[in-house]
């Protein structure tokens, strides 16, 4: 290689770190707290509302499940992800799933829960509730 040229010398210097350097990966930690807001657009009622992982509970004609809620440690940037199941109780007593997928609390417009009547997000992923917990 030439190493006379200075651009060069450094692109090789760069090339060679960057086969050395591993990306930091942040750690996931598992939260048993769900945070939501809950959007009612016919009284424009919203209503934060707390969820513990494999609770199902009702809000307005639909329940919602949380299987997982990941935050990172504090010493992060925080990017809080759920994986939620929504069903729809129907008029006619049926139970129909309307979402199931991943949530970004940092980008709620992404995948939030867009119902005629009622809108659901995540706002965060907790260790505790004031709520108490489901009983087993």
């Amino acid at each position: 290689m030439n190493y006379k040229n200075p651009t060069r010398l450094a692109l090789s210097i760069i090339l060679g770190l960057l086969t050395y350097i591993q990306p930091a990966i942040a750690e996931k930690i598992e939260n048993p707290v769900s945070v939501f807001a809950g959007l009612d657009k016919v009284s424009g009622r919203v209503t934060q509302f707390d969820v513990y992982i494999d609770e199902t509970v009702q809000f307005g004609s639909l329940q919602l499940t949380p299987r997982v809620c990941y935050s990172r440690p504090e010493t992060e940037k925080q990017k809080m992800t759920g994986f939620i199941e929504v069903d729809e109780l129907t008029l006619n007593n049926k139970v129909r799933r309307i979402f199931n997928g991943w949530m970004f609390a940092s980008s709620p417009g992404l995948n939030a829960v867009e119902h005629p009547v009622y809108d659901i997000w995540l706002i965060e992923c907790k260790q505790t509730s004031d709520v108490p917990p489901p009983a087993q």
